[in-house]
């Protein structure tokens, strides 16, 4: 285990049970069944929803649904688990096939995305939710606060934006619809051009487009200004 003590030392959390942290980091290539990262992978992605989702409503009680859902998407979305992920250097303590590593899997953003949860879900078992938190309000540091000025009329400043540079303009396509006809529930995806899309749900087909307006201009680097 002590080639992992530098990765404890870097999330500042020391494991009573040596064997999560063990199970955290290694990738279906390199475990059997049940000795690798998939089940702590399923459980960490939920702990992490609840602790941002949290830190959220307690930091920013007047602002509302909306303007809370923009902060979570920013903080949960794939490239900021990269980031992260890169950050505390977690590939260099995957445990891969050798297949796998050959092919770049230790830089690989699903694979550092997965560890990453699975390495959260790890924290919880060992020690509960405050010692999980601890962990993601250190490793996230001032990204959590670098979304205090949520994006306003995405739609509109994204539209500009892909004018500004001769693309073609955003198209909002709904993917879903749930709920009763009181209370819906819509998911939409905006795509530009040739770039992944993002997606975003809200209690009104507007709402969610706004959003998934929003996490397309946090996609492309876009700032407030």
């Amino acid at each position: 285990m002590s080639e992992l003590a530098a990765l404890e030392s870097a999330i500042g959390h020391r494991f009573a049970r040596p064997d999560l942290l063990e199970e955290a980091v290694t990738h279906p290539s390199a475990g059997a069944k049940g000795t690798h990262y998939e089940r702590l992978e399923f459980l960490g992605d939920r702990v992490l929803g609840l602790i941002v989702a949290t830190h959220l409503f307690e930091r920013f009680p007047s602002e509302d649904v909306g303007a809370i859902a923009i902060r979570y998407n920013a903080l949960v979305r794939d490239a900021t688990l990269v980031e992260i992920a890169r950050a505390l250097d977690l590939g260099q303590f995957l445990r891969l096939a050798k297949g796998e590593r050959n092919t770049g899997g230790a830089d690989r953003a699903t694979i550092l995305e997965n560890a990453l949860e699975a390495l959260i879900g790890a924290v919880y078992l060992d020690a509960g939710f405050e010692a999980a938190r601890g962990v993601v309000l250190r490793a996230w540091g001032e990204r959590l606060e670098q979304q205090l000025a949520p994006v306003k009329d995405a739609k509109s400043r994204l539209g500009e934006w892909a004018q500004a540079r001769g693309i073609g303009p955003p198209v909002y396509v709904v993917t879903a619809r749930e709920g009763p006809d009181h209370l819906p529930r819509f998911t939409v995806e905006a795509r530009l051009g040739e770039r992944p899309p993002t997606s975003a749900s809200g209690g009104s087909r507007r709402e969610a487009e706004q959003l998934a307006a929003a996490l397309m201009l946090a996609a492309l680097g876009v700032g407030d200004g």
